[in-house]
């Protein structure tokens, strides 16, 4: 039996979820063949059979978490039954793949290695197994912050009333991981100024504008378009731009990446927006679309707010964000005028920029806007 796992679908792709089975067990299939539709952090994937055979075992059903790396199917001869006797003959451990809503009960019974400081009797661990309540979220009424039963039954009765938890997938999934790796990881500091774009149409994409904006402020300070390597303390700053664009979909939040804009002008960069549009509506987007930004933009402002502190997501140590513009009463000259301003904000991990070379990335930025 030859085991296939689950390949790298790209960088910091930990892991992927089958949306679909394409074939079954007994199957005949050819090289090149769909097998699995995935959805990963980024887009979803349909995975080629990389040889021609027999299916013998499918390691996980729909919604069933795989991680890189771990089985997805096997190939042979064997009859399912016997299949089902030697899902070690890979040399891993492998085994049938729990879906998440199977997974969530047995975390709830404060096992995990986050619930040794938690403070419960087994029979109080049992009731709470049982009514699928994680300890982690009750408030202890004992002494000395034990849990008590009455504790669970008071936790079940609010989660009864709000209906049962959603778990995280695909895209979520992914965006709650990297934004706890960001906090963990990153040390943030936000710089916030504002741009005077009266000479820019009101009613023209600001995006197109942004992203030249952008490309003026790394080629004014490079520090800021690199990747920062904290296991080795060092960072590498690129000469090629590979922006990461924050795209908010129903899906949740993803980032997809423009490589090599440094020598885009204003029309190429329209250019690829609009395509780059198509395929986040047909959900088409390749991993190598999804991966390698060395700097981010989020427009925020395209559905609200003025000031924001973006999230800085490893490796890259700046995320450039723009609210939502107006109309202001500025002075200008010694004279009181109406202007129409953009507000931006700039995060940036301080461990490897400085403020000045933030400020003058911001500076060059605002110059590119108001020219």
């Amino acid at each position: 039996m030859n085991i296939f796992k689950l390949p790298d679908l790209g960088e910091g792709l930990p892991d992927a979820e089958i949306v679909e089975w394409h074939v079954k067990v007994g199957d005949e299939v050819e090289e090149g063949q769909t097998l699995v539709s995935v959805e990963t952090a980024k887009a979803i994937i349909d995975i080629p059979s990389p040889q021609a055979g027999r299916i013998a075992k499918l390691f996980g059903g729909e919604s069933a978490v795989i991680e890189t790396g771990q089985p997805l199917l096997a190939f042979g001869d064997d009859d399912a039954a016997d299949t089902e006797k030697k899902p070690e003959d890979s040399g891993t451990v492998v085994g049938e793949m729990e879906s998440t809503e199977a997974i969530i009960p047995e975390a709830a019974i404060g096992l995990a290695p986050s619930s040794t400081a938690i403070k419960a009797t087994p029979a109080v661990r049992a009731l709470a197994n049982r009514m699928n309540v994680e300890l982690s979220m009750v408030t202890p009424s004992g002494r000395d912050g034990l849990i008590l039963a009455d504790d669970v039954r008071r936790v079940a009765r609010i989660l009864a009333e709000h209906g049962p938890m959603e778990p995280l997938r695909g895209v979520r999934r992914a965006m709650s991981r990297n934004m706890a790796q960001a906090h963990t990881e990153v040390a943030p500091a936000t710089l916030v100024e504002d741009a005077d774009i009266t000479g820019i149409e009101s009613t023209a994409d600001i995006t197109p504008r942004l992203i030249r904006s952008l490309i003026a402020g790394c080629k004014a300070e490079p520090s800021l378009n690199a990747w920062y390597d904290s296991h080795a303390n060092g960072r590498r700053v690129l000469e090629r731009i590979h922006l990461g664009l924050a795209v908010d979909a129903p899906q949740g939040l993803f980032v997809a990446a423009l490589l090599d804009i440094q020598n885009d002008d204003e029309a190429a960069i329209v250019k690829r927006l609009s395509e780059l549009k198509e395929k986040i509506k047909n959900r088409s987007l390749t991993p190598a679309e999804l991966r390698g930004y060395s700097i981010t933009l989020s427009n925020y402002g395209a559905i609200s707010g003025r000031y924001a502190s973006p999230v800085v997501l490893p490796p890259t140590v700046a995320i450039l964000g723009a609210g939502k513009s107006r109309d202001a009463v500025v002075a200008r000259d010694g004279e009181i005028v109406i202007r129409h301003i953009l507000p931006l904000a700039l995060t940036f991990d301080h461990r490897a920029v400085t403020g000045g070379e933030a400020a003058r990335f911001m500076k060059a930025v605002v110059d590119d806007l108001e020219n």
